[in-house]
C-alpha cells in the first residue's frame, strides 16, 4: 500500500484528493512525500510515522550535532545528497544509516555498493526530509565554513582585478594574508584541528589542489581540498603568525605561535618545507595537558615503572629514551622532568624545538643556523651548574661524548636517541664514538617506546581470538619472564575489538598509549659492553634481566582491553 492509499484508507484524504496526488506524482516526477507535505493535509512527523509502519522500518530522530564529522566520512557527500542517505553512528561494527526513501531500489543498491566498498555492514532507519536537510547543512561543516571565506576572497581578488591564473607579488600576498577572508580560512582550519583533538595539521599542495589533512590518534585523514592558487596566501598567513620570513620559499623554516580557542590558549608548532609543487606546512597542535601525564598514564607498569622510578631518584647517570619520530619520547621526558622539578634542583634543557613550557625549568631552543647546536649548548649548560640536564636529541659524536661526560661528572642527564629498540642503544653509542668503557658507569637505563591507539572503553567488544591471533599471542609471550607468565592464563584468554560509538566519534579508539621496553645497566651487561657489545649478546642479558619487549608489553595491554593485537603488530612488530 502506498502512502497516498494509506492516507485514503485512514480517511485523511478523499478519493478526489488521492487521485490528484497520484497525477501530480506521475506528471511532475515527484515523490509521494513531497506532494503530500506540500498540500499540508498531514504533518511531516505523522506522515513518516505512517511510512515507518508501512515499511516496518524504525523512524529515527537525531540531531545533526550528535553525529561526528568522522562518521559522515563513511558516505561521500555527493552520494548522500543524491540518494538521500546519511550515516548516523557506528556501534558494534555496524553503521546506522538514515534513509528518506529506503523503499527505493536504486537507493538500496547504492547503499549496498558503498558498504561493500567500505567493508562495513549497515542498519537502516527512516528519517524525515527536514531531518535530512538539517544533516546536509551540517554534513561538511569545515568545508562550508572555508567555502564561505573563499567566496569573499574571490570577490576581493576580482576587486583588485587580479587576472585569473596571475600570481600576486609578495607584498600583495602579505596584505591578503592579513585580510579577513584568508584569516578566516586559516582560523577555521586551526579551530577544527583543536576541536577534533588532532595532533597535527598538514597543508600540502598536490598537482591540482591544496589538501588539508588532520592526524587523529596517529592516523592522517583528508578533510578538505582548496584551490591551489590560495597556497601562497595561506602559507603567508601562517608565516606571519609564526614570525617567519614570508619571502623565503626555498628553505625550510620553523616557528611557533599561540591562539585562543574555546577560552583556552593553544600552542602551535609550525614547520614549512619546500616541495616541487610549492611550500608544504605541518602544524603540530601542542596540548599542554600531555605534559601533565603521570608515568602510569603513559603506559608504564610493573618492572618498567619500578626501574624508571628508581633511576630518576639517583643523583647522576644517563637515561636514554629511544624510538622513531612521533613515538612520544618528548612526552615521556617532560613527564619525568615535571616529577624532578623541585625548588632545590637546577634543571636546564636543550631542545629543538621547545614543545611545552614548564615553570621552574630553564629551557633553551637550539639554533643550528647561528652555530648554537646541541654540542655548543651542552658546553655552555655545564657552566650553569645544573643538577639535571635534558638534551633533546643525540645526533652526532660530539653531542654523544659531551652527554656521556656530563653524566659521568655528577649530573642526571636525560636524552633521546634514534634506534629501533633498547637493545640498539649501546651499539649506537659506540657507533657515535663513545668509548665502550665509559658506557657502563654512565648509562643507567635505555627506554624504547612506540604509540598505539587506545580502545574506546565505552564501546569495545570482547571477542574470542581466531587461531592465527592465538598463535601470535602464544609465540610472543613464550619468552615472557617466568614470574610474569605465571600471572596470565595462557590456556584461555580473550581480546577486544573496536566498535564505535558517539564518545569516540565512531572510530572505536580514543587517544593513544605507549608500549615500552626498558633495558637496565647491570654488572653482567657491563661485561658484555666491554668485551662484545653486539645486539645478540645484549638480548641474552635483557632476557636474563626479565625485560619485556615492546611487542610483549603491547600484547599484555591488548589482553587487558587497552588496545588491539592489530595495533600492537602495526607499531611494534619485530623486524
Amino acid at each position: 500500500m502506498t502512502l497516498i492509499q494509506r492516507l485514503l484508507a485512514k480517511g485523511i484524504i478523499d478519493r478526489e484528493k488521492a487521485s490528484l496526488f497520484e497525477t501530480e506524482v506521475k506528471e511532475k516526477n515527484l515523490k509521494e512525500e513531497e506532494v503530500i507535505l506540500e498540500s499540508g493535509v498531514i504533518g511531516e512527523k505523522d506522515l513518516f510515522k505512517l511510512k515507518s509502519q508501512e515499511l516496518k522500518i524504525p523512524l529515527k530522530e537525531i540531531l545533526p550535532e550528535e553525529v561526528s564529522l568522522r562518521v559522515l566520512e563513511f558516505i561521500p557527500e555527493e552520494s548522500a545528497r543524491y540518494y538521500k542517505i546519511i550515516p548516523l553512528g557506528k556501534e558494534d561494527g555496524i553503521l546506522d544509516v538514515g534513509m528518506v526513501y529506503p523503499e527505493d531500489l536504486a537507493n538500496q543498491e547504492a547503499l549496498n555498493f558503498i558498504s561493500r566498498q567500505g567493508k562495513w555492514k549497515s542498519r537502516v532507519f527512516l528519517i524525515t526530509l527536514s531531518n535530512f536537510d538539517m544533516f546536509l547543512k551540517q554534513y561538511k561543516t569545515l568545508k562550508k565554513e572555508v567555502e564561505k571565506a573563499l567566496s569573499q576572497l574571490e570577490r576581493d581578488l576580482e576587486d583588485e582585478k587580479i587576472k585569473p591564473g596571475g600570481m600576486p607579488s609578495v607584498a600583495e600576498f602579505e596584505r591578503l594574508a592579513e585580510e579577513a577572508p584568508i584569516t578566516k580560512v586559516v582560523a577555521v582550519i586551526l579551530g577544527h584541528g583543536v576541536d577534533g583533538r588532532a595532533s597535527d595539521i598538514h597543508i600540502e599542495p598536490t598537482g591540482t589542489n591544496l589538501r588539508v589533512r588532520y592526524r587523529l590518534d596517529g592516523i592522517l585523514h583528508s578533510s578538505i581540498f582548496l584551490p591551489l592558487r590560495l597556497l601562497p596566501a595561506i602559507i603567508s598567513r601562517i608565516k606571519i603568525l609564526s614570525a617567519l620570513k614570508i619571502d623565503e620559499t626555498r628553505m625550510p623554516q620553523d616557528g611557533r605561535f599561540s591562539a585562543r580557542f574555546n577560552n583556552k590558549s593553544v600552542d602551535f608548532r609550525v614547520a614549512t618545507f619546500p616541495t616541487v609543487l610549492g611550500e608544504k606546512v605541518a602544524i603540530r597542535i601542542l596540548d599542554s595537558n600531555q605534559g601533565l601525564k603521570s608515568l602510569d598514564d603513559l603506559g608504564l607498569t610493573g618492572r618498567n615503572l619500578e626501574l624508571i622510578k628508581i633511576t630518576i631518584a639517583k643523583p647522576y647517570g644517563l637515561i636514554l629514551v629511544t624510538g622513531p619520530t612521533g613515538s612520544g619520547k618528548t612526552t615521556t621526558l617532560y613527564t619525568v622532568l615535571r616529577m624532578l622539578n623541585k625548588e632545590g634542583k637546577n634543571i636546564v634543557t636543550l631542545e629543538d624545538p621547545v614543545e611545552y613550557f614548564i615553570d621552574g625549568i630553564n629551557q633553551s631552543q637550539v639554533k643550528s643556523e647561528i652555530g648554537y647546536d646541541f654540542a655548543s649548548g651542552l658546553r655552555h649548560i655545564l657552566r650553569q651548574a645544573p643538577d639535571i640536564i635534558m638534551v633533546g636529541e643525540i645526533r652526532d659524536e660530539e653531542t654523544a661524548n659531551l652527554t656521556t661526560h656530563a653524566a659521568l661528572t655528577g649530573h642526571l642527564v636525560l636524552a633521546t636517541l634514534h634506534t629501533n629498540n633498547s637493545l640498539g642503544v649501546i651499539p649506537r653509542l659506540v657507533d657515535l664514538g663513545v668509548k665502550p668503557f665509559l658506557i657502563p658507569p654512565t648509562l643507567e637505563i635505555a627506554i624504547a617506546q612506540r604509540l598505539v591507539r587506545k580502545l574506546c572503553q565505552d564501546c569495545k567488544k570482547k571477542v574470542e581470538p581466531d587461531n592465527q591471533t592465538k598463535e601470535i599471542i602464544l609465540q610472543s609471550l613464550a619468552s615472557l619472564p617466568e614470574a610474569r607468565r605465571k600471572e596470565i592464563n595462557l590456556s584461555k584468554f580473550e581480546i577486544f575489538e573496536p566498535q564505535g560509538c558517539k564518545k569516540c566519534n565512531s572510530s572505536g579508539f580514543s587517544e593513544r598509549i605507549a608500549v615500552f621496553e626498558v633495558l637496565e645497566m647491570t654488572k653482567e651487561l657491563a661485561e658484555i659492553v666491554l668485551h662484545e657489545p653486539s645486539e645478540a649478546k645484549i638480548a641474552e642479558e635483557a632476557f636474563r634481566q626479565g625485560m619485556i619487549t615492546m611487542k610483549q608489553d603491547g600484547i599484555l595491554k591488548a589482553l587487558e582491553g587497552i588496545t588491539t593485537i592489530q595495533e600492537v603488530i602495526r607499531v611494534a612488530e619485530e623486524k
